[in-house]
Formats: structure tokens, sequence, C-alpha cells
């Protein structure tokens, strides 16, 4: 009994000694240090991508490599650097704080490696239009624990990274400045599809957001609209740079309905 007491004030003593004033003053410089650096990197990558608005998304990608080498680097840095803690305490601490953590934390852990995983994979960047179980949006940030997910509706969804390795995500850039859009026109079933065509493209080919180097192509369909059966279609094209995609859609929208009403290019009948 004498000796299991002797053995746990020992061990309060080496604890006790490794949190002097000294130490808690270099671990709390040190934290700050990280936070600053961190938050210098971020601003200078802001500035970066105003002047370089085509290298955003590398410029992105550089920064979210760059927090996680501080944040992970720094923890190393001040834990063995810093505390300096002995060896025989490291690996019974470090036993039984693996343990404890591991069911605490486990999602948190999940998250983490995850993290590094998506960091090395890439199935997506920073910068990218992706798709995940019913979310669509920007990814504005990957860091260690989650993914931030900006909507068209400019709503900020937060995501843990462990999700993104167990499910379906689709990515409609991967790294690209275009990106392919989507819209579709309802006709009449006795609609001329040819001429509609014609005007759809004429409007696309001269809007400011398309990106003209890859083809406009269409798709025809009969579908289902309010219960009568009509003529989607659906045209495909590119957008310049991915932060236009809304504006894009809306211009070749508005101004498309505008020129098949003028030219009197029947629509799907109304109930």
């Amino acid at each position: 009994m004498n000796e299991d007491a002797n053995n746990l004030i020992d061990e309060f003593d080496v604890v006790a000694g490794m949190f002097d004033a000294g130490t808690l003053l270099l671990l709390f410089t040190g934290i700050f240090t990280i936070w600053i650096a961190n938050w210098l990197v971020r601003r200078f990558c802001e500035g970066l991508m105003a002047r370089m608005p085509s290298r955003r998304f590398a410029i992105l990608q550089l920064s979210t490599l760059i927090s996680f080498v501080l944040y992970i680097g720094g923890a190393v840095v001040l834990v063995v650097g810093v505390l300096q803690p002995p060896q025989e305490f490291l690996l019974a601490v470090g036993g039984s704080a693996a343990v404890a953590v591991g069911f605490a934390l486990k999602d948190v852990a999940a998250s983490l490696v995850s993290g590094i995983m998506l960091l090395f994979d890439r199935p997506f960047q920073v910068g990218d239009k992706v798709s995940f179980n019913g979310v669509y949006g920007t990814i504005t940030a990957i860091t260690l624990r989650s993914v931030r997910l900006q909507t068209l509706d400019d709503n900020t969804v937060t995501i843990p990274n462990s999700r993104f390795i167990t499910e379906i995500v689709s990515s409609g850039n991967m790294g690209a400045m275009d990106m392919m859009v989507t819209a579709d026109f309802h006709l009449a079933l006795d609609a001329d599809i040819d001429r509609a065509r014609d005007i759809v493209r004429q409007v696309i080919v001269t809007s400011r957001f398309a990106y003209l180097k890859k083809p406009v192509t269409f798709a025809v369909e009969e579908v289902a609209v309010a219960e009568r059966l009509a003529i989607r279609l659906r045209a495909k094209a590119y957008v310049l740079d991915v932060d236009h995609e809304k504006a894009f859609k809306s211009d070749i929208t508005s101004r498309a309905s505008k020129r098949l009403l003028a030219a009197g290019i029947p629509r799907p009948a109304r109930l």
C-alpha cells in the first residue's frame, strides 16, 4: 500500500514539475503563435486570391495544407519541445490517454483521420461545386475536423470529414474554373424543337458568363408537366467561372424564355 502511494506521489511530482510557471507561459505563447501564424497565412492567401482570382483554387488548397502542418506540427513541438516529459511518463500516459480518448472522441478522431485522407485522396478540392446528401454548394474550407460548404442560398453547412469517406459525393468541376450548367425549357408537343434549340443556343453563346471553348449540347425528352406530356429541351453549357453558376443559369433562362415567347414557340398548356 505504501509503495503504491509513493509511486502515485512520484508521478504527481513529475507532472507538477512539467507545468511550472515558465512552461505554462511557453505553452500559451506557443499556442498563440500558432494561431497568429495561421491567421496571417489566411490573410496572405486572401490577398493573393484578390490579385490572382484565376489561381484561387490552388491558393485555397495551399492555405488548407499549411493550416494542417501548422496545427499538427505545432502540437507535436509544444508537447515534446516545451513539456519535455520523461519517456516512461509518455508511454504510460499515452497508453491510458489513447484508450480514454479513443472512446470519448472516436467520432472526432475519425474526422481527423478522414481529414488527412481527404487531403491526399482529394475526391474534391477547396472551391469545387459539390453535391452531398442533398446539399449542393461550394467547398469553402477543409479543416482537420470538418468540411464547410456554402450553398447557393449563401448558407454555410458544416459536415464532419468522416461522412465523406463512407458516403457518395459528386464534384461538378474537380478543381477546374469552368463547369457544366444545365437549364431546362419545357415546350408543347407540337412546338418547333429545332427552332427552339437555335434560339436557346444563340442566347447561351451571347451570355457573358459562357465558356465557349467547350461545346453547347442539348437533350430532348418527353416528360410529364402538371399531368400533361411536354417536350423538355435541356441545354448543357459551360460557365466561365463556377462562382457565376447561378448568374449564368438565371441569364440564359430569363432571356431564352422571352425569346421563345416572342418567336411564338408554344409552351405546355395549363390545366
